[in-house]
């Protein structure tokens, strides 16, 4: 298993050293710029050949119906769709004549390189046209972390062999044509032509299109302006003129340029949107935006991206001996999260952040149970932003639950704006567990950051509506123990099961922290209603919560009574029948032992303070042979308890597995985006997994132990106002801590006081050899080599 052969292995950044067309698309993907508000996929400057353009607003999206066989009631209506907003990437070339179009011509050299200290993409490639002429093009993008409205591009352009005449367009372009991304005619037709023009202007070396969504009612505005560099006095600068319409606006650029003599093109692109400001004031927002980066100049830009970059890996780099293409990959990972969410600012971190369409532009619970935890101990403000904007959505999902005649709020199952867009139930709105996912992101920021003003003014709130949702879910039994059913865990094959042991013990835990925030917040608390018999409620809920457990098996159950489902044909299954929910329908999946994703394996993870030692090790070994990883979220869960319970090989490869997910574009649709969850897992397959990190109780706890092939793993945390340092070898581990006041940790259930820069070293103790459980045929992970 290897990423794909253009790109190299490198530790700081990832090059394609060839143009395929064959991978183009997962290229686009995976060279994607963003700061969690503008996604720039990484299409060639010049358009085309492309296979999906892609131009992203985080929270900009279209409406289409959501089609039924049969209605039903609280079935939403509407479906929301991300849209591919007004594309400011463009820059055509003509070259005496000749578009330059990679498919024609010769392509001498072609190499795109994404430097994750810097923030830049860069690009260089040398081709001869049709008719003979030669030239370098370079160019160098960024979407900047620090102006969040901006995007830059500079345009170089050189001959190489004779005099020749170029002209560069470079334009804004609205409604591009689409490929077709769906089966279903009617979300086509949501995202095809959806930006009505409200207004346009082309004025000197200035560019702005502003447009309307025709559904969700939302003003778009791009603006662009532009610095234009000849050569020397011995060029001949021809001509520039600009020009604009509903859906394009050009400036278009003549020159006369010699061998060696080289023409340059900065571009400064600045994005808006809204749903209720009026035209003028948008029209001034990206006006002012792009008079900012002007003052600011493209090395000014450049030098803020890699300065808030420089900090940022200080605090959360991984370090990584042995293994190359891990240490890479990790990398990578970590800055596509970060671009994910550094500027998304209360809106959603999509499960494809702003690389793609895929899902339909759609935040899940993957964000709180994945990637949130990696941004607690990295970038800990973003998840602050992330978790205000699920506060911002709590009408609807108030609205929601009252619709089930439940109390307090049932957040979607799928959503852009906070609206439910899951047209199955089963496997989707079924999924309560999203809002204790939501809680449990809200006690761990504000248990690793002591952010008090955020739990009084925001996480109070989202605990206590999710609590009430569970209290009035769930139900006592005569004998007094509490069961939530009819729900479905992270493991979508077993759907509208009864006490998912994930599931209640999630709430359990949500129960416990929205009780003890109340008490810490009694005028805030009151506000809400809140009471101490509500309170009290939902203690003796989660004390009484039922965890279902076959004692005949010496496991717990993954929900009550599945351990006594039929076992899926394994057996009869081929290789090329996965993923099953592709090949056999969901009635069959519903009724067997099969388990598309950890679930239970999962739970052990989060909640490890509810099993004892044995009981996951005895846990982890039954659901091994059941788990076909039909999700790309399950590698990572995997690594981490393979690790816990001593299969350290396993674990290591599945951690490449979760790696890899997009530089292999192992589950083949990398085209639609990247998987940010999976990337977000790379870092919790390292710190949780190989640092045995665990952050429930009172201090964070480690327990490290590195697989064979690994010499060195190294890695930062942000925690309380301090950072953290831990340093594994196979021998020893040694804890710094870098900044900050002093503070106490566990090694294997050891004290350690830590004071600044007073390293403490203890002996890394291998785990006892068991024997290694067996997968599904043709489902164990590629091996690393």
């Amino acid at each position: 298993m290897i990423s794909h052969p253009v790109y190299t292995i490198e530790p700081w950044c990832l090059r394609e050293s060839a143009l395929d067309l064959d991978v183009l698309a997962q290229s686009e993907s995976v060279f994607t710029l963003s700061n969690g508000h503008i996604g720039w996929r990484g299409n060639l400057d010049e358009g085309e050949p492309h296979a999906l353009p892609g131009t992203y607003l985080n929270g900009v999206h279209e409406l289409h119906p959501l089609p039924y066989a049969e209605a039903g009631y609280g079935y939403p209506e509407s479906g929301q769709t991300v849209i591919n907003v007004t594309n400011g990437k463009l820059i055509r070339l003509l070259v005496d004549d000749e578009p330059f179009d990679l498919r024609y011509g010769r392509l001498r050299s072609h190499e795109r390189m994404l430097d994750l200290r810097s923030g830049l993409l860069h690009r260089v490639c040398e081709w001869t046209s049709p008719v003979g002429k030669t030239i370098r093009v370079r160019s160098t993008r960024l979407v900047s972390f620090t102006q969040r409205a901006i995007a830059a591009i500079t345009y170089e352009v050189e001959p190489l062999d004779a005099e020749t005449t170029i002209v560069v367009q470079s334009e804004l372009v609205t409604n591009e044509q689409l490929p077709v991304q769906t089966g279903d005619p009617r979300a086509a037709a949501a995202i095809e032509s959806c930006l009505q023009p409200e207004e346009h202007m082309a004025f000197g070396a200035r560019l702005r299109l502003i447009h309307r969504t025709v559904h969700t009612n939302l003003r778009v505005a791009a603006a662009a302006d532009h610095v234009v560099q000849g050569p020397d006095s011995t060029s001949t600068l021809t001509s520039i003129s600009s020009e604009s319409s509903d859906g394009v606006g050009r400036l278009t650029i003549t020159t006369l340029l010699k061998p060696g003599q080289t023409f340059r093109l900065e571009k400064y692109v600045a994005y808006g949107w809204s749903g209720f400001r009026s035209l003028p004031a948008v029209r001034d927002q990206v006006e002012a935006a792009l008079a900012r980066a002007r003052s600011i100049g493209w090395q000014g830009l450049a030098d803020q991206q890699r300065d808030f970059l420089n900090d940022f890996w200080r605090h959360a780099d991984i370090e990584v001996e042995g293994d190359a293409e891990i240490q890479q990959a990790v990398r990578f990972a970590l800055f596509h999260v970060l671009q994910s969410a550094r500027r998304a600012e209360q809106r959603a971190i999509p499960a494809k952040g702003l690389t793609g369409s895929g899902y339909d532009g759609h935040s899940f619970w993957d964000t709180e149970t994945f990637v949130l935890p990696v941004l607690t101990y990295t970038s800990p403000n973003c998840v602050a932003e992330a978790l205000r904007w699920r506060q911002h959505t709590l009408p609807a999902a108030r609205a929601r639950a009252r619709q089930f005649g439940l109390r307090g709020a049932a957040f979607p199952w799928r959503t852009i704006d906070g609206a439910e867009c899951s047209g199955y139930w089963p496997a989707g709105a079924a999924a309560f567990h999203i809002n204790a996912d939501i809680a449990a992101a809200v006690v761990r920021y504000v248990w690793a950051t002591g952010d008090v003003d955020f739990e009084r003014d925001t996480g109070l709130e989202l605990l206590v509506e999710t609590a009430r949702l569970w209290h009035s879910l769930g139900h006592h039994d005569p004998g007094g123990r509490f069961h939530i059913d009819g729900v479905t865990g992270p493991d979508e094959y077993s759907a509208i099961a009864n006490d998912n042991a994930y599931t209640n013990l999630m709430a359990q835990v949500n129960l416990h922290a929205a009780a003890d925030a109340a008490e810490r917040h009694p005028t805030q608390s009151a506000m809400l209603g809140v009471d101490e018999e509500e309170t009290a409620n939902w203690r003796d809920a989660a004390q009484a919560m039922t965890v279902p457990y076959n004692r005949g098996l010496g496991v717990h159950e993954q929900s009550a009574g599945s351990t006594s489902l039929d076992v899926w044909n394994f057996a009869g299954t081929r290789s090329d029948q996965y993923p099953l929910m592709l090949h056999f329908p969901y009635f069959d999946l519903y009724r067997k032992q099969v388990v598309k994703q950890a679930d239970l394996v999962l739970a052990m993870y989060l909640c490890g303070h509810a099993f004892e030692e044995d009981q996951k090790t005895r846990n982890f070994a039954y659901y091994e042979p059941l788990t076909v990883r039909d999700s790309s979220l399950s590698a990572c869960i995997q690594c981490v308890m393979a690790a816990e319970v001593g299969h350290l090989s396993l674990a290591y490869d599945y951690l490449g597995e979760a790696a890899l997910v997009d530089l292999a574009d192992l589950a083949k649709n990398t085209r639609d985006g990247l998987h940010i969850a999976s990337l977000a897992g790379v870092w919790i397959g390292l710190v949780a997994g190989f640092g045995g990190m665990r952050d429930y109780g009172d201090i964070l706890h480690f327990a490290p132990c590195l697989p064979e092939r690994l010499g060195r793993l190294a890695f930062s945390l942000r925690f309380r106002q301090r950072c953290l340092r831990i340093d594994i070898t196979r021998s020893h581990v040694t804890y710094t801590l870098v900044e900050g006041e002093p503070l106490q940790i566990s090694h294997r259930g050891e004290a350690v006081a830590l004071s600044l820069r007073l390293p403490q070293t203890r002996p890394v103790k291998p785990p006892a050899p068991t024997p290694e459980p067996t997968q599904p045929p043709s489902r164990r992970p590629t091996p690393r080599r």
